[in-house]
């Protein structure tokens, strides 16, 4: 089994910088953790990518030594369990609501004493059998990482008790979905979202937690890092995609070139 680069990071003391592979190819996540990301987070809740898809693009980002952080969506107690057998070091769970949800992440995301994930090691964690049953227990516990995701109003006066669950790693503050239910989507910087974070990271640090977020520029990311922060993820496959391509429209419109219709 793979050792973990994010757990490796936090050991020594450093942030973990994550980004979003939207696109289903492969090669996407092969090129970034070719680039040295620490990270990779795989979106399953709002994507429509199957297991059989997940476990390529998982399979190609294993070229370098980024991990895979797999969200399934609200309640996917048994897909968490496929995802890691396919390779995914870490689980962000999504709209988690309080402790005892945590509770469940952790028992279907950990093996016994910690939780009660289902054994299998014919899979290309374990990797193929080609780790005794008692090792790779000892090693996915050790290894493997949650992210709770708190995304409402009404989780966010859970942090603390979230956070103190036995087992979650890192707690993870989701602007987008908070913005929506809060009233004021996509006003990131509405006084509700930012005060709502940095409750979150209060609370979280108290309880011996990690902290994470989305952060959309470079001096967001040291911000929430100066805060404590140790889970960063900046931009994604499709939005670095589209500014490529933005920029090659802006140049070549100078030489009179024209774009659409």
């Amino acid at each position: 089994m793979r050792l973990s680069r994010v757990r490796q990071r936090w050991a020594d003391g450093k942030p973990v910088l994550a980004t979003v592979a939207f696109f289903h190819d492969p090669a996407s996540a092969e090129l970034i953790s070719l680039l040295g990301f620490d990270c990779i987070w795989m979106d399953f809740e709002h994507e429509p990518t199957g297991i059989s898809q997940a476990t390529q693009m998982i399979r190609a980002s294993r070229v370098g030594d980024a991990d895979v952080m797999a969200r399934p969506a609200k309640g996917e107690f048994m897909r968490m369990g496929r995802l890691l057998e396919a390779g995914a070091m870490g689980i962000m769970y999504p709209r988690c609501d309080d402790e005892s949800e945590a509770r469940e992440v952790v028992r279907w995301a950990k093996f016994a004493p910690v939780g009660e994930r289902g054994f299998m090691g014919a899979n290309p964690d374990a990797p193929y059998g080609m780790m005794g049953m008692a090792e790779y227990v000892r090693m996915a516990n050790e290894q493997t990482w949650l992210a709770i995701q708190i995304e409402s109003p009404a989780a966010a006066k859970h942090a603390r008790a979230i956070a103190e669950v036995d087992g979650v790693d890192v707690v993870f503050f989701g602007p987008g979905d908070y913005s929506v239910l809060s009233g004021v989507p996509g006003q990131f910087d509405h006084g509700k979202v930012p005060e709502a974070m940095w409750a979150v990271c209060r609370e979280t640090l108290a309880a011996g937690k990690r902290f994470g977020t989305l952060v959309f520029t470079l001096e967001q990311a040291k911000r929430v890092i100066d805060m404590g922060g140790s889970l960063v993820c900046y931009g994604a496959d499709l939005a670095f995609a589209k500014q490529g391509l933005e920029e090659t429209k802006t140049q070549f419109g100078k030489l009179g070139f024209a774009f659409g219709k």
